[in-house]
């Protein structure tokens, strides 16, 4: 069993080191404005994982993949969310606030939430965990299978959130260096357009 979890964290680990919409936001926002902040994000986005890994575990997975009117549902729903987020963006000046909110802890919070939320309107996590989570587990084992899937869901969380976290540290240290530049603020609010945008469309397309 312990080999079993030890083979699924390294999957974990690849699958977290591997270049994908979750590590580019994380990536940006850190870069834009500070650790703590994707920080914030990366811890949203695993929260959201704690919902999926029981959609896999008590079988809801199954019904939403079963069901192709309320994953479209979904899915437009997480595609229009995003758009507005990257609406909200351009409609803002260089500064790249995503909020208006003056204190430095809402905003952090405000950050928490848009990544449990995008997390959570993404249908294509439930469906990933559906198709990874099942594969590790042993069915002749004495652990019952669901309790199984939440190892395997607190697994993958927990490496994908130390690599976020790493990611959003060295990015935060890196971005002291840039950000006196001219052309700073303007490159990172386009990139951050581009990736709404991005995850939008790879949300909506099957």
């Amino acid at each position: 069993m312990i080999e079993n979890w030890l083979l699924f964290a390294g999957s974990a680990l690849l699958l977290a080191v591997s270049p994908g919409p979750d590590n580019i936001f994380v990536l940006s926002q850190s870069v834009a404005r500070g650790a703590r902040y994707g920080i914030a994000i990366a811890s949203g986005l695993i929260t959201g994982c704690i919902v999926h890994t029981s959609l896999v575990a008590f079988g809801f997975a199954v019904l939403i993949k079963d069901s192709p009117w309320l994953l479209l549902g979904i899915k437009i729903a997480g595609a229009a969310y995003l758009l507005y987020l990257a609406y909200k963006i351009y409609r803002s000046d260089s500064s790249i606030e995503l909020s208006q909110q003056k204190n430095n802890e809402q905003g952090v919070w405000a950050l928490y939430r848009i990544g449990i939320t995008m997390n959570l309107l993404n249908p294509k996590v439930t469906l990933f965990f559906l198709a990874l989570l099942p594969q590790f587990v042993i069915g002749e084992s004495r652990i019952p299978e669901w309790l199984q899937i939440y190892i395997l869901g607190g697994i993958f969380m927990l490496v994908s959130l130390l690599t976020f976290y790493s990611i959003a540290l060295l990015a935060g240290k890196a971005a002291t260096f840039i950000k006196s530049s001219t052309w700073f603020a303007p490159s990172m609010k386009w990139l951050q357009i581009l990736v709404f945008i991005g995850i939008a469309i790879a949300i909506i397309i099957p």
